[in-house]
């Protein structure tokens, strides 16, 4: 069967991707084939494509969609043709019309999501579940440093921070994203274009530290992230946006109040199956009670979709971009 989609065939700049066809195959006894609806941009996608995460080349790119299954394996039983699904990861292949994958990450969609929602939540919003949920249990009461507030995943932090009640400061990079944050649901936003944002984070919290900061930025932001943690406090590094964070020493764990420091990714936190399922329950349950809106800022045809990795590192997206077959 054939279909089209993102191909990549060397590692570059956004004149790599190529548009084209491809074979689909029919799903394996543990796979199922989902004709996709809509397809979620995130900004690993940008470090597959520079080859920052290598793997085999050509390869597509993406990892999340949503859509509605046309056929499944022999071995697949909680699925049927005709079901609503949307997925956060699999194998790199998401920017496709139809796919055939590994049904582990697969979901059923509740009615009340759109296949649009599904697809610019999925990864982002499991992302914000194990850092809130998982990596730092948030219980309610503490004041968090989050970078990028303004970003897909940082949007849907902002409003989970809102429901648990968790005052989240948010870094942002113009009066326009500071907005953005604050009607999301952050408490206080810091634009770190401008200001400092460790000294503005201690001016906002009284003067003192705090128990744990998100950084999905990565290079730019990592020593000043660090002195913002209390002692014993816990830096969360998840993201490279601006670059990896390389060449670190660990003794200045030690030097900042004996820090703990922990770089989690997603596919550890949604195995076994059981934790995939409680971790999407719990966002699809916040989004049925409107504490979670996802807005679709941008959309593309999935032809487009070149344009659509230059305008996200050029910082010229907010919120969730989707991709359309």
């Amino acid at each position: 069967m054939k279909a089209k989609a993102i191909v990549v065939r060397a590692h570059g700049g956004a004149e790599v991707i190529e548009y084209t066809e491809v074979d689909v195959a029919d799903p394996g006894p543990d796979e199922v084939r989902i004709r996709q609806h809509a397809i979620g941009l995130n900004y690993i996608d940008v470090y597959y494509r520079t080859g920052l995460y290598s793997s085999a080349l050509p390869h597509g790119l993406g990892f999340e969609g949503a859509g509605v299954v046309e056929a499944v394996g022999s071995n697949v039983r909680f699925l049927k043709a005709g079901d609503r699904v949307a997925y956060p990861q699999g194998p790199l292949g998401a920017y496709s019309e139809l796919r055939t994958m590994p049904v582990a990450t697969v979901v059923k969609l509740p009615a009340k999501i759109s296949f649009e929602q599904g697809a610019a939540v999925m990864l982002k919003g499991l992302t914000v579940q194990y850092l809130f949920r998982q990596t730092y249990r948030l219980q309610g009461h503490e004041t968090i440093l989050f970078h990028a507030a303004a970003g897909g995943v940082g949007l849907i932090a902002c409003q989970w921070a809102r429901a648990l009640g968790v005052k989240l400061i948010g870094t942002v990079s113009s009066p326009e994203k500071a907005a953005l944050a604050k009607r999301a649901g952050a408490w206080q936003t810091i634009d770190y274009s401008k200001q400092n944002f460790v000294e503005r984070v201690l001016a906002l919290n009284g003067g003192k530290k705090l128990p744990v900061v998100y950084d999905g930025v990565g290079k730019t932001t990592w020593e000043g992230s660090l002195d913002c943690i209390e002692p014993r406090g816990l830096m969360v590094s998840f993201g490279n946006a601006s670059g990896a964070v390389t060449g670190v020493a660990i003794g200045i764990l030690a030097q900042k109040g004996s820090l703990y420091l922990t770089r989690p990714t997603l596919a550890t936190h949604i195995v076994p199956r059981a934790r995939l399922e409680a971790s999407s329950e719990e966002l699809f349950d916040l989004m049925i009670a409107g504490k979670i809106k996802v807005d679709i800022e941008q959309r593309y045809a999935l032809a487009d979709a070149a344009q659509a990795h230059r305008d996200l590192e050029a910082r010229k997206t907010v919120g969730s971009t989707i991709l359309l077959p």
